[in-house]
């Protein structure tokens, strides 16, 4: 997570080489800003869908903003022969639909022709299977031919070619670091499908390369409304001091979504609401919520903190869980209805879990998560509960009960926090009226195109590995769900309907009632209207 040099909170650290001037200049970075040092970026899966919707904005937003080196090159690894001038009037016919569509993640308007000029000059594609050794001695030949020592590897990829691509790097000889260069791989989720496959993609992985040299990312902690809990939490005098059991009742974290599974059948089948959300995104949510405050925004400091709540989780068992498909509905078709989808399908598209911390902190407050498609309304947020004030200076006037305090951290697609609390209504009574105060990043900050991206890659070139998952938080966040994933006893997990574009299914709203706690609904009024 980088920050400002020249500031008392700055966390970012030197490159590890000196920034080159080249011929063809990027725009000038913001005050306070350096570039990131000159690299080589090798993206795996260059014609994938992540590189056109993801890794290419997020470049042309790093050149937007002057922090590429003029030394970069991008070199793009795919299957099928063709020519470089090919991909990039591809990859720039993408980025200009997705700049002009308001509902796309990139919705930068008009293309600024110059910084796209710029990235289109460093690209280069080159065919070649992930799993040959030709296409690794192709690619010695071209990185040997690069300037300077710097070079990242992109998985763009299927989880299945994690192993052959990183054991092809490293014997091929391409992951060792020479004087004053580095050598790195960043590996996109799903980092395996359960505890012992985690373990052995770690182990594979670490057989060829360091842990420092390996970039496990999860784009969530891309998002500014998520680095900023950290802000919110440490930045201010008015929360941490209550930010612990004493205080806080439960914690509710949502990631919901109303699109079904999009054509991603047969990626879903095999994976399922709960694998694909719990154990990474929503656990990184959590750790950013409940760790510690570290000593300072160095990588490992953050890291250790974050690694401390995997590690302190309780290991989930079936009642902590419930899972749900979305049956036709409001919303649309059933989820065994799309395609690639078999028609007895028991896979879960929701996943609800109660989750509790076993430390100091938060022993005894339950942690609520939610994820789901075709649900009410698409709303990633954190909702923080305080414990209810005593009744019983109220209790001989007309107030029959009190809103619960409540601030919600609202990630996406609303970017702000709210807080719930109780007034006096006008008038001779003493009535209680609930009332809610928001900040909205829209009214202080300029409007940005940002996928999520940009500072992850521009972390990853400057070696801060704050943002990224080590392997043993990879693991510990695992072993939490494993209880699930493979019961011991009792079979497989039942999976509840629920109507495509309803709130989720009612034994969700069961596991809350059980602690006498409600789901926060997925329709707010207050918020539906920003």
């Amino acid at each position: 997570m980088s920050t400002t040099p020249n500031t008392p909170t700055s966390a970012s650290r030197e490159p590890s080489c000196k920034v080159s001037a080249g011929p063809h200049e990027a725009p000038s970075s913001p005050a306070g800003k350096r570039p990131a040092p000159p690299c080589t970026l090798v993206i795996f899966g260059a014609g994938g869908d992540l590189t056109k919707r993801l890794l290419m904005p997020a470049l042309y937003n790093l050149a937007v903003d002057g922090l590429l080196d003029d030394g970069m090159k991008i070199i793009g690894v795919n299957h099928g022969e063709r020519v470089t001038s090919e991909w990039r009037e591809d990859l720039h016919t993408s980025l200009q639909q997705f700049a002009a569509d308001k509902a796309s993640t990139f919705h930068a308007g008009k293309l600024d022709d110059k910084a796209w000029d710029w990235v289109a000059q460093r690209l280069e594609y080159m065919a070649g299977e992930f799993e040959t050794d030709d296409t690794f001695t192709k690619l010695k030949q071209k990185l040997d031919q690069s300037p300077g020592g710097n070079v990242i590897f992109y998985l763009a990829v299927s989880a299945r070619f994690f192993k052959p691509i990183v054991e092809h790097l490293g014997k091929a000889g391409l992951l060792k670091e020479g004087e004053g260069g580095f050598r790195r791989i960043v590996i996109e989720k799903p980092f395996g499908t359960d505890l012992a496959s985690a373990r052995d993609l770690n182990a594979h992985i670490l057989s060829y390369a360091d842990e420092s040299q390996v970039y496990r990312i999860d784009h969530f902690l891309g998002k500014d409304t998520v680095q900023s809990i950290l802000a919110v939490r440490f930045a201010n005098a008015l929360f941490e001091p209550i930010w612990r059991r004493e205080y806080i009742d439960s914690v509710q974290i949502t990631a919901a979504e109303t699109i079904g599974v999009e054509g991603r059948g047969k990626f879903y089948e095999q994976t399922g609401a709960f694998r694909d959300m719990l154990p990474n995104h929503l656990f990184q949510l959590l750790g950013m919520v409940a760790m510690e405050p570290p000593n300072s925004f160095d990588a490992e400091a953050v890291r250790d903190k974050k690694a401390e709540i995997s590690d302190a989780i309780q290991p989930l068992t079936a009642d902590d869980v419930v899972f749900g498909q979305y049956e036709k509905g409001p919303a649309g078709i059933g989820y065994r209805e799309e395609p690639d989808v078999a028609p007895d399908s028991t896979t879960e598209t929701y996943a609800a879990a109660r989750v509790y911390v076993e430390n100091w902190r938060w022993a005894g407050v339950p942690f609520y998560l939610r994820t789901g498609k075709r649900l009410a309304a698409r709303r990633t947020e954190i909702s923080v509960q305080l414990k209810p004030v005593p009744f019983r200076l109220f209790r001989d006037t007309p107030v029959d009960a009190l809103t619960p305090n409540v601030l919600t951290l609202r990630i996406d697609p609303a970017h702000g926090t709210s807080f719930d609390f109780n007034v006096k209504t006008p008038g001779p009574v003493m009535q209680i009226g609930a009332v809610q105060s928001s900040f909205d990043y829209a009214d202080f900050f300029a409007e940005r195109a940002n996928v999520g991206y940009e500072t992850l890659l521009y972390d990853c070139m400057l070696g801060d590995e704050t943002l990224f998952q080590r392997a043993d938080s990879i693991e510990t966040s695992w072993c939490a769900v494993d209880d699930v994933l493979h019961p011991k006893a009792g079979g497989a997990m039942p999976v509840h309907g629920y109507a495509a574009g309803s709130e989720g299914p009612a034994e969700a709203d069961a596991l809350l009632a059980r602690n006498g706690h409600a789901w926060r609904p997925l329709k707010q009024d207050a918020v539906e209207k920003k």
